[in-house]
């Protein structure tokens, strides 16, 4: 079965590369104070930084074109990590993907660049890069946040192969600790086993699939600001937002989104709890008797989860927004637009459409759901 094997990187490939002795003592202490700027900080902050970084690469692109596997795994970490998972012997990959995790930084970003390019000429072509936005350790802060925004399209990835059959492993030789403490947590969850290299030595470590599962009923209390938080932000001042775990959540200014860890809780449930036969009960929506009818009379779970999370998106916006109807026609993914004077409806996802009428304080009721020509012949609007 192939794998998908997913490695931390970070920045042994560069460091490795310092040849004491021999180059400026403040090079190592220079990296390390830029191991968080990015390319733009280079430039304009760190521009002696550039000829270093330059002279780095070369010299860590030259060593991995050596035919010397000892010095290519003492060169990187991650690729001792990837070498040791095939026994030294890459032409053993076959079809697994390799999907590389890098920091939003200049030293993040040439590190994998260099991983990248090297495994493609050994052969292993469906390598890919994977980062977040202003994802670095500079701060709990920042990291926590940058590993919200990578988490979604990380478990999307991971969802993808895992429909095609794979295997998923991380290698979690390299990396920062922040990077490597938070893949062990979420690995425990989507990882089919875990490697590392033993402590002094080239023997692999490998960890199988834990049965580790989120109680879904502990969740269950929060479900509604943790569904519309993974549409976007909410209100700090909302009662029903006071009471979700302060670990779930992080505070920016006066308003709230999902913290890494809240992220994963509810990736981890929402399923669960979005595919039962009651609704959320979302703040700005009105279910007519005649939608929870059509809801009930849906199936599909898929379609039932689709459907909550764009009612919670609606919400969310309604909740946030001052002109709420305004913004949901500002939204490409909800087109939200008229049937007549009376009558709006907006998209769901593969042809699903929901009818629905204004109220007053900006509230939305909700009448039909189901085909755009179910939608269209209940309303009478064809």
């Amino acid at each position: 079965m192939p794998k998908l094997v997913i490695s931390t990187v970070g920045t042994s490939l560069l460091t490795n590369q310092i040849e004491f002795g021999f180059d400026p003592d403040a090079w190592e202490h220079q990296l390390l104070e830029t191991v968080n700027a990015s390319e733009q900080d280079i430039q304009t902050y760190h521009s002696e930084m550039q000829s270093v970084l330059e002279k780095l690469r070369t010299r860590a692109v030259r060593t991995l074109e050596t035919n010397d596997i000892v010095q290519r795994r003492a060169a990187s970490a991650e690729l001792n990590g990837i070498y040791g998972l095939y026994r030294d012997d890459l032409t053993q990959s076959g079809d697994d993907a390799h999907l590389l995790i890098a920091t939003d930084t200049a030293q993040g970003q040439i590190t994998s660049v260099i991983l990248e390019n090297f495994l493609r000429q050994q052969g292993l072509g469906n390598t890919s890069i994977l980062t977040a936005d202003d994802l670095s350790i500079s701060s709990s802060r920042t990291f926590s946040q940058g590993i919200a925004k990578l988490l979604p399209t990380l478990q999307e990835t991971i969802q993808q192969y895992r429909d095609s059959k794979y295997q998923v492993c991380f290698n979690l030789v390299g990396g920062f600790k922040a990077l490597q403490g938070f893949f062990n947590v979420i690995g425990m969850f989507y990882a089919d086993e875990m490697i590392y290299i033993f402590e002094g030595s080239n023997e692999l470590i490998s960890i199988p699939k834990l049965p580790v599962k989120i109680d879904s009923e502990q969740v269950e209390p929060y479900k509604v600001p943790l569904a519309m938080m993974n549409a976007g932000e909410i209100r700090v001042s909302w009662e029903a937002a006071k009471k979700v775990p302060p670990e779930w959540v992080d505070e920016i200014d006066q308003e709230m989104i999902l913290s890494t860890w809240g992220q994963l809780v509810w990736n981890q449930s929402k399923n669960s709890l979005l595919q039962g036969d009651n609704l959320l009960d979302l703040p700005k929506l009105v279910y007519e008797p005649t939608f929870k009818r059509d809801y009930k009379n849906q199936t599909d779970n898929s379609l039932r989860i689709d459907l909550q999370e764009t009612l919670a998106k609606v919400s969310q916006i309604l909740h946030l927004k001052q002109d709420g109807i305004g913004a949901l026609k500002q939204d490409g993914g909800i087109q939200y637009s008229q049937y007549n004077a009376l009558i709006d409806h907006f998209r769901v996802s593969r042809g699903l459409r929901v009818s629905c009428k204004v109220l007053d304080g900006g509230r939305l009721s909700l009448r039909y759901y189901g085909t755009h020509d179910y939608v269209q012949g209940n309303e009478g609007v064809r």
